[in-house]
């Protein structure tokens, strides 16, 4: 679905990412991992097209993609939650749904989707026409997921999602991304809650100073001793 190779990108003099190799199937879950600084969101971004690579090549579906602009890849099904969640705090939390039906595939099914984001989270449902801005963490986090779903996304970018919230949140918040990993959603999921990340992904790179610095199947990088000294203290 998704093939990366040899990226680089940053902001004008400031370089981040270095020759990063990268691919997404479909219908699968892969888990990005880093410390802070890392490069994880400048990535999705260059995923997103909202910062250009400088090097290498992205794919979807074996056509290039470094010349599509942000709405264009939103129409072909590329979906991203903001890290901080993105939500319009003035705008009430159906608007926000709204806004995520924009596509030309979702427009007219903007009812329906939005039927099915409330039966998924009824808070939302009750809370439709209160200021999006006056919801709890969680539930604007729940909100985020919401508008992601409104686009029907054939290709799910998560920046980390559990950023935040109280544990008993963060496990609702997995417990969703394991349904959108059912629905066959193929995800790209971003996360320093290691645990949680390649517990539920099928395979996960770790990303250090802007390279690549292992991947592979989920389970061996949670059983591999340098990353849980890294990440776990272990």
């Amino acid at each position: 679905m998704l093939r990366i190779r040899g990226l680089c990108a940053g902001y004008h003099d400031l370089k981040v990412l270095f020759d990063v190799d990268l691919e997404v199937n479909e219908g699968e879950v892969v888990a990005l991992v880093g410390s802070n600084g890392a490069g994880k969101t400048t990535l999705l971004r260059t995923i997103s097209g909202i910062v250009p690579l400088t090097g290498g090549s992205l794919e979807w579906f074996g056509a290039d993609l470094t010349k599509t602009p942000p709405h264009a890849r939103a129409e072909m099904g590329i979906a991203q939650i903001l890290q901080g969640r993105g939500i319009l705090g003035t705008l009430t939390v159906e608007d926000n749904l709204i806004l995520g039906s924009y596509t030309r595939r979702t427009r007219k099914r903007r009812a329906q989707l939005m039927e099915r984001v409330f039966a998924a989270f009824p808070i939302l449902e009750k809370r439709r026409q209160l200021p999006a801005g006056t919801l709890s963490g969680g539930q604007q986090q729940m909100l985020a997921i919401g508008r992601a779903m409104m686009m029907e996304p054939r290709f799910l970018i998560l920046d980390e999602p559990s950023l935040g919230l109280a544990p008993i949140v963060v496990d609702e918040v997995f417990r969703i991304i394991n349904g959108f990993r059912e629905a066959g959603t193929s995800m790209l999921l971003i996360e320093q809650n290691l645990v949680k990340a390649l517990q539920a992904a099928d395979r996960g790179y770790v990303l250090e100073t802007g390279r690549v610095q292992l991947h592979g199947p989920s389970r061996e990088l949670l059983d591999n001793p340098a990353v849980r000294k890294a990440y776990l203290g272990i």
